[in-house]
């Protein structure tokens, strides 16, 4: 802020974990996901950088158009024929039964819902009644409609923000295994409630549920394969790695057994190491050991060296650390839980079910497939947060906060950041938090509030704008007549 930042970017910056040594490196890109371009841009010549190169304008790519990308970049594109199943399926016409549930709605005055009628026609379809049984039927499902309707002017927001938070002071802040996965942990509870209205790019526990099609899932030697090709295959897991100080080598001992299982052979090692990034070193083979000879001798370079050989990766999708295979209950179909996520490099593969494969990354599915996607796993992450603490809470509510959270295009975080701090009002703004600084620049900037809301109206003491407090009434005086 001493340089000229504004506060409310600088803030943004902090809290997104950037210091004045790691901005220096940034470009304007890695910081668009929390300023604006503009921002981006005086912030980096603000602290002195000198090149600074400006993101280039892409066409928007499609969800389906990225995939079939990635797809071409791993596999020749080879024709196949279009399973239907797999087609977005036409919106079926009016059944006899539907339109007549549909009229006699009308008749009472309530449109119900295309996907409610269809749901009573399905009940009824194949069962005997009378008319007066029927009619009867469509009076009780329009009385129960119209009792679920939320009435005008009522303060939604605030009873799904009550509804949610009560039970939110009831669960509980650790981190607990994975149902059925021993060996994994996942964050539950509270912390994360919080991730997911907090819009937070990556999870603490990142994991995905990855099914398969149905020719592969149920055989397990080819779901150890598939999993073997997910997982993320290090150089130090299939390898003994030593030094030879004698003569300023590094000697790897390949394990023949941990190779044959996770189908490396000598030369795929070979070809990693010697791609390993900033290796500075001679790649040799002496009988079953593979030698990597120092160009330049110097033991802090060997020993740099042999931390990077460590970590080579050999083989499986970037960001998956471990892929654990179970069998789903009351099934003899097998799914891979991986620690990690990558769901577009998953969703690529041939083998993988991409209908019911899923991460409880957000971001991570709004980038791949799209806003509605994020919606609806915004939705389902925090409804089965909620329920696997034994709490319930209508599932109108949280789609009230998905909804807020998506409404413009992209998965913002309910925060000073994200909805709060956008708001049009500046009371209610100052109301959320930092007060002063929203009141210093809604001061030179010159804004106005119209009080439209509810935090404002307090703030001023005067009625909100909902409930009763909604309705205005004029009297309007009767003349007497002339005798």
């Amino acid at each position: 802020m001493r340089r000229g930042i504004r506060e409310s970017v600088a803030n943004a910056l902090a809290d997104a974990g950037y210091k004045l040594s790691t901005l220096k490196k940034a470009s304007v890109e890695d910081l668009l996901r929390y300023v604006s371009e503009r921002d981006a841009i005086d912030v980096l010549e603000k602290i002195g950088v000198k090149k600074i190169e400006r993101p280039k304008k892409k066409k928007p790519v499609s969800p389906l158009e990225l995939l079939e990308k990635r797809k071409a970049k791993k596999k020749p594109k080879i024709e196949k024929k279009i399973d239907p199943s797999q087609l977005p399926k036409k919106i079926k016409p009016m059944t006899p039964l539907e339109s007549k549930i549909m009229q006699k709605a009308s008749e009472y005055g309530v449109p119900l819902p295309r996907r409610l009628v269809a749901d009573i026609a399905e009940r009824l379809e194949g069962k005997k009644y009378t008319k007066k049984q029927f009619d009867r039927i469509v009076e009780g499902v329009c009385e129960k409609y119209e009792s679920r309707l939320v009435d005008p002017y009522e303060a939604v927001g605030i009873v799904a923000a009550q509804s949610i938070g009560e039970p939110g002071t009831q669960m509980t802040m650790r981190t607990f295994h994975y149902a059925g996965v021993a060996e994994m942990n996942v964050t539950l509870g509270l912390p994360r409630l919080i991730e997911i209205v907090d819009a937070r790019k990556i999870p603490s526990t990142p994991m995905m549920e990855i099914y398969l099609k149905e020719e592969y899932a149920r055989n397990l030697a080819e779901v150890k394969k598939i999993a073997s090709n997910i997982e993320k295959t290090t150089l130090k897991e299939i390898c003994e790695i030593e030094i030879d100080a004698a003569h300023m080598e590094i000697v790897v001992k390949p394990d023949e057994k941990k190779m044959r299982e996770k189908e490396i052979t000598k030369e795929d090692v070979m070809k990693r190491i010697m791609k390993a990034r900033g290796l500075k070193a001679t790649v040799s083979t002496e009988g079953n050991e593979i030698r990597i000879k120092m160009d330049e001798f110097s033991f802090k370079g060997l020993q740099d060296t042999l931390h990077a050989v460590r970590e080579v990766n050999l083989k499986g999708i970037k960001g998956i650390k471990r892929a654990i295979i179970r069998k789903m209950d009351g099934s003899d179909e097998y799914i891979i839980y991986t620690e990690g996520s990558n769901l577009a490099d998953v969703l690529a593969m041939e083998e993988v079910d991409p209908v019911r494969t899923s991460t409880n990354s957000i971001m991570e599915i709004a980038e791949v497939l799209g806003v509605e996607a994020a919606r609806n796993a915004i939705i389902r992450e925090a409804h089965n947060t909620l329920s696997e603490q034994g709490l319930a809470v209508d599932l109108r509510h949280i789609m009230l906060v998905a909804d807020i959270m998506t409404n413009d295009g992209t998965v913002r975080a309910i925060g000073r950041h994200g909805v709060s701090g956008r708001k049009t009002s500046v009371l209610a703004r100052a109301a959320f938090e930092i007060t002063a600084a929203h009141l210093l620049h809604a001061g030179l900037k010159g804004e106005s509030d119209n009080l439209a809301g509810v935090a404002e109206n307090i703030i001023v003491g005067q009625p909100i704008t909902l409930g009763t407090g909604a309705v205005k009434i004029k009297y309007v005086g009767i003349k007497k007549k002339e005798v």
